[in-house]
């Protein structure tokens, strides 16, 4: 798969050193990845979950550092790519606020 968005990536990892490793473990996985469906994506990280918004954009949502952080990504499976859109904290994510930006 194609990365877009690795700057994302690398802001949250600036704002948590911890969260760093775990995001670089992430992205690497993905770009070895050959996804086809979310079915493919939970072969990988089954916690992995698919949010249609009310646009029908599906956000795919993976459970990062123990599930206190949500990396909230847009896949294109035809086109191999997957857009890195933010990396929220589980309380961040919880509010939803997040479901109008996308």
């Amino acid at each position: 798969m194609t990365l877009v968005g690795q700057d994302v990536l690398a802001s949250a990892g600036r704002r948590n050193r911890p969260l760093r490793s775990v995001l670089e473990t992430w992205k690497a996985a993905v770009e070895g990845a050959e996804w086809r469906s979310l079915d493919d994506v939970r072969k990988a990280y089954p916690s992995a979950d698919g949010v249609t918004l009310a646009g029908r954009t599906v956000v795919t949502i993976f459970n990062v550092k123990g599930g206190n952080y949500r990396l909230l990504s847009w896949i294109d499976y035809d086109a191999q790519v997957v857009e890195c859109l933010e990396v929220i904290t589980h309380a961040e994510y919880d509010k939803n606020l997040w479901k109008v930006r996308y």
